[in-house]
């Protein structure tokens, strides 16, 4: 479950482009909260380094987020975040007030953990996606979901339905979806075409030696008849 940060949140800014861009002029940055409980929404202002280091943490969006507002506290997760879309700056955040009872669809990272048995004979993991959509508790979001791929070999995949069972969580994506696979190099492969192909010369080169032997005898056969 992710852990709960609490930032501290200021009510009452301004609107308007020019009242946000004093807010950010001052180091904070303009936001909005809105969801259960709120009759309307609250126009709020939070410190620029503060949230970033809210939403630095390993849960990322994902992490619950305490508001401080003035003294009153909301739980909220931030859902929309607008950046600058030249610097790492974010202009203006979106967090969504979370009842106790909420249940969310969200995504979560996927930790590969271990080194596949694969890997021994040259085989490599391949990872064809980093995250999965589940629904779940708003106060169970997994902050990532471990995958152990150590006992994989050359001829093995993982799929969604191969993924660990987590308490609330319900897996959205097709269960049959390939999460891990071990892709075999082509170095590999070819090697073996070229040990195959050097085994069915040497059978036909035999062939003739045996068909030789066979006349033979056959001759000596007739010989003998006569």
């Amino acid at each position: 479950m992710s852990d709960q940060i609490t930032l501290r949140a200021h009510a009452g800014r301004e609107t308007g482009s020019a009242a946000s861009r004093r807010i950010r002029n001052s180091g904070e940055v303009p936001a909005i909260v809105y969801g259960a409980g709120l009759d309307e929404p609250l126009l709020i202002r939070v410190d620029r380094r503060e949230l970033r280091n809210a939403l630095t943490t390993d849960a990322g969006l994902n992490a619950l987020i305490n508001l401080d507002i003035d003294g009153t506290e909301h739980l909220t997760l931030a859902r929309q975040l607008d950046k600058h879309p030249f610097r790492t700056e974010i202009r203006h955040v979106d967090f969504v007030k979370l009842s106790l009872t909420d249940t969310i669809v969200t995504d979560v990272v996927l930790d590969f953990i271990g080194t596949p048995l694969a890997a021994e004979e040259g085989g490599v993991l391949s990872t064809p996606i980093s995250s999965v959509s589940i629904e779940v508790l708003a106060t169970k979001i997994p902050s990532l979901i471990e995958v152990d791929v150590s006992e994989m070999t050359m001829t093995d995949s993982l799929r969604i339905s191969d993924l660990p069972e987590l308490e609330g969580v319900t897996y959205l994506d097709d269960a049959e979806r390939t999460v891990a696979t071990i892709v075999i190099p082509r170095a590999l492969i070819e090697e073996d075409e070229e040990e195959l192909g050097e085994g069915e010369e040497l059978e036909e080169g035999e062939e003739p030696a045996l068909v030789g032997e066979d006349e033979d005898a056959d001759g000596e056969s007739e010989e003998s008849g006569e």
